[in-house]
């Protein structure tokens, strides 16, 4: 009887075990696994269709061994309207890499149908001037939105989910679109949108944005400056790891890289501010922080005197 006490004991150890393994190897519900340069990623698998042009592709984002497929990536930005004469770099893989999250979580598999992708700053401004309810700041001509829907998905359930994630920008204005971004989280609907009003104007709703998540101490890191209303602003030459969303607790400096190193660096149009280079510290310590930029010339007074980016994780994992 003793006996056969012990050996059920030990298949319930070993089966929680195993579990307790299963789940160290999943991580956090939610979450990318630890290899990805994201926050939230899916299994890079996309099936993406452009119903205005016809483009589709149907590709992976992310190689084998979780590095990133260029080939798939040309392809992707081509389906959404980028080509390398727009000025433009790509369509951002944080984007990306959400919607890939999303479109898993609800209808994995299912074609992704973008109605709208990028939008070069004269398209952006014709369909303004025609009166569609299109930002004149819109993120969509940084590469870093999208309007979409899938077969089958109710577009207020899906702005619901996302909504939830507290991740990123969401809209719904009805019916089956829904409009994702990734910049600072926040979300809207017909009757709340402000995208008629002037309250982005003198870049008061100017955001800085990381071109990865995580990263290693030492390595390089490119900024990007997005829904800019105004050029011919400045940026402070060094920039600073903070532990808050303000900006006020500073882990220390992050030289920024300018021809002639000028200490104030003077921003003229869209692909200088998606381009400022830095590099983190050497001996940067494992854990989340933001990048704070300091504006070193303000053509307005209501325009704020720094931003800090979204957070980042600084961790020892090899990563692409």
């Amino acid at each position: 009887m003793v006996k056969r006490t012990e050996c059920r004991a030990l298949r319930c150890m070993s089966f929680l075990l195993v579990l307790f393994f299963l789940g160290c190897a999943h991580g956090h519900a939610g979450e990318a696994p630890a290899k990805s340069r994201f926050f939230l990623s899916g299994d890079g698998r996309f099936h993406i269709k452009n119903v205005k042009s016809g483009k589709e592709a149907n590709v992976s984002l992310l190689n084998p061994d979780g590095s990133l497929n260029e080939m798939g990536r040309a392809r992707i930005d081509e389906v959404f309207g980028l080509t390398p004469r727009d000025g433009s770099h790509h369509i951002s893989l944080r984007l990306l890499l959400m919607l890939d999250h999303f479109s898993d979580r609800v209808a994995p598999g299912r074609v992704i149908n973008l109605t709208s992708g990028y939008r070069s700053p004269e398209y952006n401004s014709r369909l303004r001037s025609a009166g569609g309810n299109v930002a004149s700041t819109s993120l969509h001509m940084d590469g870093m939105a999208l309007d979409f829907n899938i077969d089958g998905v109710n577009g207020k359930e899906l702005w619901r989910i996302i909504k939830d994630a507290d991740c990123c920008g969401v809209g719904h204005y009805g019916g089956a679109n829904v409009h994702l971004d990734s910049a600072r989280p926040r979300f809207w609907e017909a009757a709340t949108s402000k995208v008629r009003t002037k309250e982005s104007e003198h870049n008061r709703r100017i955001y800085l944005t990381t071109d990865f998540d995580r990263y290693r101490a030492g390595d390089a890191m490119r900024l990007s400056l997005v829904s800019i209303s105004d050029f011919g602003f400045g940026v402070g030459g060094v920039a600073y790891m903070v532990r808050d969303k303000e900006g006020e607790d500073v882990v220390g400096p992050v030289r920024l890289s300018a021809p002639g190193d000028d200490p104030c660096i003077v921003v003229h149009e869209r692909d200088a501010a998606c381009s400022i280079l830095s590099s983190l510290p050497d001996k940067a310590a494992r854990g989340r922080y933001r990048i704070r930029v300091d504006f070193c010339r303000r053509p307005f007074g209501d325009m704020p005197e720094r931003v800090v980016s979204n957070e980042v994780e600084i961790t020892d994992v090899p990563q692409w």
